[in-house]
């Protein structure tokens, strides 16, 4: 955004960030902090963003945990997300994102190590613009439909509907980003974005907890090498999810709220940009005990048309 470049790329998603929740530990992270939500003008951006974690960790409270206490002991997610984002006008667009997931699960009540890989949950969202001629508020409202199982089976073991790939509902996602200058800077630049993703229909009687995401950044604007622009970021995340419910829910080890600082770079290679951060928790308040992965990645390519 050159002015407004970065990235934002930053985000697909950060913040989808128990016995283990699957994603309750930060998938849904990855939905904040990225410049994919936020346009600078009409036309198209598509992208192609990896989201990674192991979340190997037993924690509880505020403080990690003795892993006995917690069956689970290993989930690692690989997410790719393909996505579709087009502004029809300066005003309204609308944006489409579609994941793939592949996970593996450990835990002492199986016999062995789970893999299996499929469709995650798809996003549908309108995009609003229209306060400001350069694009810099906007709203965002939309669905995440059940397109991921949340019934996957495997022959060596049983797997928890907080660890399926899918998570089974229908979810109202609202949300809302600006960007900015600092005190007038033509290359010191702001931006914050948050989330919220509110289950409403469900299915085997799981429902996952209410998640709120949000994330707010600054990044240092039109560097050069060569002829490659480039700028380094900085962002802190913050998540607050709520305890899921239901007959096939453990509300007891689900529910927590986490703050992450996460560094990371947006190269600037028009029309693709590339983007790249690590996301390390700095604080974690975890009902019962859950698993949490230590560090998450994230790298992201898009290309505006």
């Amino acid at each position: 955004m050159k002015k407004q470049t970065i990235g934002l790329n930053i985000l697909a998603a950060v913040l989808t960030p128990g016995a283990a929740c699957a994603c309750a530990c930060g998938c849904g992270v990855f939905d904040v902090g990225t410049s994919s939500l936020m346009p600078e003008r009409a036309g198209g951006t598509v992208f192609l963003n990896y989201d990674y974690q192991n979340q190997n960790q037993n924690w509880s409270g505020t403080s990690s945990a003795p892993g006995e206490n917690n069956e689970d002991k290993k989930i690692e997610t690989h997410t790719v997300t393909l996505g579709l984002q087009y502004m029809f006008n300066r005003s309204w667009g609308a944006k489409l994102e579609l994941p793939f997931v592949n996970r593996t699960f450990d835990s002492a009540a199986n016999a062995g190590s789970l893999n299996w890989s499929g469709l995650g949950d798809l996003r549908l969202r309108g995009i609003y613009t229209g306060f400001s001629d350069d694009l810099s508020t906007g709203l965002t409202f939309g669905l995440k439909l059940p397109t991921g199982s949340h019934t996957h089976t495997e022959a060596l073991g049983d797997i928890d509907r907080d660890t399926q790939i899918g998570r089974g509902s229908t979810d109202i996602l609202l949300g809302g980003f600006h960007r900015g200058s600092l005190a007038g800077s033509t290359r010191w630049n702001w931006f914050a974005q948050a989330q919220l993703d509110l289950p409403m229909l469900k299915q085997g009687d799981y429902r996952p907890g209410l998640e709120a995401d949000a994330a707010a950044g600054i990044y240092y604007d039109r560097l050069s090498l060569g002829c490659v622009e480039f700028s380094p970021v900085v962002q802190v995340i913050g998540v607050w999810r709520g305890r899921d419910n239901g007959a096939a829910a453990a509300p007891d080890d689900s529910g927590y709220q986490r703050v992450l600082l996460a560094p990371g770079i947006e190269f600037n290679l028009r029309p693709v940009k590339i983007y790249a951060d690590v996301e390390i928790p700095v604080y974690q308040n975890i009902s019962g005990n859950q698993l949490i992965a230590p560090v998450l990645f994230k790298v992201s390519a898009s290309y505006t048309f």
